[in-house]
């Protein structure tokens, strides 16, 4: 079983037209997987019936020869999409019973394309979280565990989906990314996380944290599966406002291995002086993979740096508050009882929602209040324009950015949850790219001194997803990355 779910989706594709097996036959594997892999606690549910309907339909579909790009491949998706009579929480009490009437976009244009859902997974509840330990359903496991034992976190927030295509409990998943919730937990998980330009993937049917940032993406076990993903999840979506009425490009067939002539920026502003040496050495081995080549390095500054990640936690837990006003108690999720209507809005709220959310809607309540929002949220949307005018004016000079994704690898369970400064810090590389709307890509690329994976992450024009994919998958193949964690879990099973 093993040997057949240790695959990647292309790989895995090759073999369904081939017939060498079927779709049923992979779900089959994949569903027992899940089973033995309880103790990571990726999924909040899993939805093995229906997995096995849905690839019976894309073996039907094969056989008549009309299989989509995603033909009968299992996939596992982050629970903030919503799926039609499927239970979807956002990993959050207040929403622990919901099961909408209605498809996402995003998994609707996967079903199209006859992929197969397995389950869904777990994340930091409503997405808020670096470290997927505030899910209500409990924190995931990293499948990786350094050589002293101990239990280290997936990243966040799509930390179960992360965990899931790590343990190969899933041939791909689905993430959102708001600050870096793909990347980060690509890298700490050692695959590949991949967030498109904002409006590639529509935003309709995923349960909202901050609007303007929200952006869904592939997590792969490889570059070639993210395009072969994206090309499945992108599309213009007129229920979204925010969706872009452009073609999707072919991606799998950008993946040409050659870099020859594309120009690499270096952003100074992201060699900081408390980075581990493990991970400034990557940095400077990624780009020499890259110029050995044929790709040009140029040193770049992105001034506005500094500023990005007080920026960030600002203007998303403004939006957040905003957009978490609506779980009221009144049309959907649970209800405490109250002595009146506000009492009852006070009691479900503070019984609904965790620690962290109630940090950031505090936060976020604060710098929209009046007397504050000019001092904090105005300014912090000032300074988002000026960093993403860092970046148009880098990119008229090169094509791509290459940073770590990361500033350290996955850090112990419960090390910074007392601590939030601490915590946001994680998102440090990520985040200026996602107040940007640019796309991004975090490509495992060596183990740390720890024996845990490490990622390069890759920054590029917006809509310019091609060349991203391109270089990350010559990075892919000069790190030689083939290191798997040691499947600890089913021994727990």
């Amino acid at each position: 079983m093993t040997k057949l779910i240790d695959m990647s989706i292309a790989t895995a594709l090759d073999h369904l037209e081939k017939g060498t097996f079927s779709s049923r036959e992979l779900t089959e594997c994949y569903l027992a997987a899940i089973e033995h892999g309880g103790s990571l606690n990726a999924f909040v549910t899993a939805t093995p019936e229906k997995a096995l309907e849905m690839a019976d339909a894309a073996d039907a579909a094969r056989k008549s020869g009309d299989a989509g790009p995603m033909c009968g491949i299992p996939l596992a998706i982050k629970d903030l999409f919503c799926t039609d009579g499927v239970k979807t929480t956002a990993s959050s009490r207040i929403l622990g019973e919901f099961e909408p009437a209605y498809e996402s976009t995003v998994t609707a244009n996967l079903w199209r394309d006859g992929a197969v859902l397995l389950g869904k997974t777990s994340l930091d509840e409503f997405a808020m979280g670096s470290s997927n330990e505030n899910s209500y359903f409990g924190p995931v496991e990293n499948p990786w565990r350094a050589a002293d034992g101990a239990s280290r976190v997936p990243g966040g927030s799509s930390g179960g989906s992360a965990a899931a295509v790590a343990a190969n409990l899933a041939a791909g998943a689905t993430g959102t990314d708001t600050g870096g919730s793909i990347r980060q937990p690509a890298s700490f998980s050692g695959i590949v996380g991949m967030k498109p330009t904002y409006g590639r993937c529509s935003r309709w049917g995923t349960i909202a944290f901050a609007s303007s940032l929200d952006q869904a993406g592939p997590l792969t076990k490889t570059v070639e599966d993210a395009a072969i993903m994206l090309g499945s999840m992108a599309g213009f979506d007129p229920m979204d406002s925010t969706s872009i009425d452009r073609p999707v490009p072919d991606y799998r067939a950008a993946l040409t291995g050659d870099v020859k002539g594309l120009k690499i920026g270096i952003p100074k502003e992201y060699r900081l002086d408390n980075a581990p040496a493990e991970i400034l050495n990557l940095w400077d081995q990624g780009a020499q993979w890259l110029a050995d080549a044929g790709a040009e390095l140029v040193d770049i500054s992105l001034p506005h740096t500094s500023y990005a990640l007080p920026t960030y936690y600002i203007v998303a837990p403004a939006e957040a508050s905003s957009n978490l006003a609506r779980y009221d108690g009144v049309r959907y999720g649970i209800r405490e009882a109250g002595d009146d209507l506000i009492d009852m809005y006070e009691n479900t709220r503070a019984a609904g929602f965790g620690a962290e959310v109630r940090r950031r809607i505090l936060i976020g309540t604060y710098v929209l209040s009046a007397g504050y929002y000019d001092a904090y949220y105005l300014k912090a949307q000032k300074v988002r324009t000026l960093i993403a005018q860092d970046f148009d004016s880098a990119f008229q000079d090169v094509d791509l950015v290459l940073t770590p994704t990361a500033p350290s690898d996955a850090f112990v369970a419960g090390a910074k949850s007392n601590d939030p400064i601490e915590m946001y810090l994680n998102d440090v590389f990520t985040v200026p790219a996602s107040l940007a709307g640019l796309p991004g890509i975090s490509v495992p690329s060596a183990l740390s001194d720890e024996g845990l994976p490490l990622g390069l992450q890759l920054i590029g024009r917006p809509f310019d997803e091609e060349t991203v994919l391109r270089a990350g998958q010559v990075l892919e193949s000069a790190a030689e990355f083939t290191h798997r964690p040691t499947e600890w879990w089913k021994e727990n099973a």
